[in-house]
């Protein structure tokens, strides 16, 4: 069975409700708000009893821009563009508005737009490694593989031991289901950072996503957590191999080693009530109410994690209250809109419900999705 759970996928829409993509992208929801404020803005944060600086020019187009960067270290991303194109009319730190622009771009679903302005930095002798690296993931987002690649090496030789490189530009391929490249990303990193174990982590699932988890995903997934024993890359590793092995009562056994080792964020909750349920949770025993605990409890965390609202709609079809799924499986289908999973429950739901018509629409694009693709990674399978 093919169980791929992502360490991190920060461009993915789902996690556009957490905070700014950028900041996601460099350093996970954990430093979201303390990293925001060193790459949206335009200086270092400024101390509390001071303001920030900024290159002579218009007052207005100089306040634009500090609108513009404390939207974007916010997440409010498509809020942040009027502002930053305010402050590039107005020729204020091109670099500091041009970055945070095309984070926005991005962000927000426009990579041909991020691609652009990322461009006219690089050609305006204002490239960087942070440029490149946005380059790249708009690149994969735009479905552009080869230049994709052209950007990442033109980071990667800037700053070659930057794990951080690698690991978020391997997301950013499984975000988009481009696992070959997101491989030959890994693979170059791994050239540099042979013993990173987030790196044999990335490796081990794209190898599983291509159809060697026994020819090489598995031990690469050993690799990872012999590296990294106790912490949250090593537990996920152990979890990942246990689930392409079908093995449920073992993943449930490390995911809650992991979480009692105080790794309970949004992710490990919404994995264990995902397997508890793959377990046979059912209605009335003890395992489904900490199923459905662990999984009110992650979407407290992250509401706008689409694993747990897919699980939490299985969980309400369970306890047979469609309206209550209906509710859930919507809030996964505006943000994961290609997974099959979302429309098999929904169809179901909206039966229950007595639409009838609704839950056909529902199976006719479940049909269309399963006619086009594999199935989504279990995570989100009910």
């Amino acid at each position: 069975m093919n169980l791929s759970f992502a360490y991190n996928s920060p461009m993915n829409p789902r996690f556009a409700l957490v905070a700014a993509a950028s900041v996601l992208l460099f350093w996970g929801p954990a430093a979201a708000w303390s990293k925001a404020q060193s790459i949206a803005s335009p200086h270092p944060p400024a101390a509390a009893d001071s303001q920030p600086q900024f290159p002579a020019g218009d007052a207005d187009a100089r306040a634009q821009l500090v609108t513009g960067a404390q939207l974007t270290a916010q997440g409010y991303l498509q809020q942040a563009i009027p502002h930053l194109l305010a402050a590039r009319a107005g020729g204020v730190d091109p670099y500091a508005t041009g970055v945070n622009l095309g984070i926005c771009y991005l962000g927000t679903g426009n990579p041909a737009q991020a691609i652009a302005v990322l461009q006219s930095l690089d050609a305006s002798g204002l490239g960087s490694a942070t440029v490149d690296n946005l380059l790249a993931q708009a690149f994969i987002a735009n479905a552009q593989p080869q230049e994709a690649l052209g950007a990442f090496r033109r980071a990667a030789a800037r700053n070659p031991k930057d794990e951080k490189l690698y690991a978020y530009l391997a997301d950013s391929c499984r975000d988009h289901k481009d696992y070959a490249l997101g491989l030959e990303i890994v693979d170059q990193g791994l050239l540099q950072l042979p013993d990173s174990a987030r790196l044999h982590y990335e490796s081990g699932l794209f190898q599983s996503q291509l159809g060697r988890f026994e020819e090489s995903g598995s031990a690469e997934f050993s690799r990872a957590a012999q590296l990294a024993p106790e912490s949250y890359i090593g537990f996920l590793a152990l979890v990942q191999k246990d689930l392409y092995e079908d093995d449920f009562a073992s993943a449930d056994k490390v995911l809650h080693q992991a979480i009692q080792s105080g790794q309970r964020d949004y992710r490990m909750l919404s994995l264990l009530g995902t397997v508890l349920l793959h377990e046979g949770a059912a209605p009335g025993d003890v395992r489904f109410a900490e199923a459905k605990n662990a999984l009110e409890e992650s979407a407290q965390l992250n509401p706008g994690y689409s694993a747990t609202q897919i699980a939490l709609g299985k969980i309400a079809l369970m306890e047979n209250q469609p309206q209550k799924a209906i509710d859930h499986l919507e809030i996964g289908r505006r943000l994961e809109p290609d997974n099959p999973a979302v429309y098999a429950n929904l169809a179901s739901a909206y039966d229950r419900l007595g639409d009838h018509a609704q839950a056909r629409l529902m199976r006719r694009q479940l049909g269309r999705l399963l006619a086009e693709k594999p199935p989504a990674p279990a995570e989100t399978l009910p």
